[in-house]
């Protein structure tokens, strides 16, 4: 009869030797670990109060420094000073009237026409460029 081959977990649990010194090696890094904890964790175990407070002296307050005036911040300029809020005129009554009708009333339409010239959006670059019609489309 043939005896049949041992799996190599089998082989490992019948190294008792091997097993042991690994053991060893174990128990050994542990009481290493427990012995040098409190040196390299030691301040987790300490109260965080006694970790704030220290030794060192009050701040004293740092001297102020004159400022070009340049870098200084000007005041503050209210908004009323640079934009005027007109009233508006009558809401159109239907929806169609909606479309534009602010831009129709005059002094609201300041920012709504350039210089009074309509520009189309498709060559209208080109052509300030001076680009021949064949660049534009």
């Amino acid at each position: 009869m043939t005896q049949k081959p041992l799996s190599t977990a089998a082989a490992e649990r019948m190294n008792l030797v091997a097993q042991d010194e690994i053991w060893k090696y174990r128990l050994k890094a542990e009481t290493e670990a427990r012995q040098n904890w409190a040196q390299n964790w030691g301040f987790l175990a300490t109260p965080l109060e006694e970790l704030l407070k220290g030794d060192e002296e009050p701040l004293t307050p740092k001297p102020k420094i004159e400022l070009p005036e340049r870098f200084r911040i000007r005041p503050v300029t209210p908004v009323e000073k640079y934009i005027k809020i007109l009233p508006s005129p009558p809401v159109p009554k239907t929806t169609q009237g909606f479309i534009g009708w602010r831009a129709e009333v005059p002094g609201l339409n300041k920012g709504l026409a350039h210089a009074f010239e309509i520009r189309s959006c498709k060559g209208a670059c080109a052509k300030e460029l001076g680009w021949p019609e064949q660049g534009i489309h």
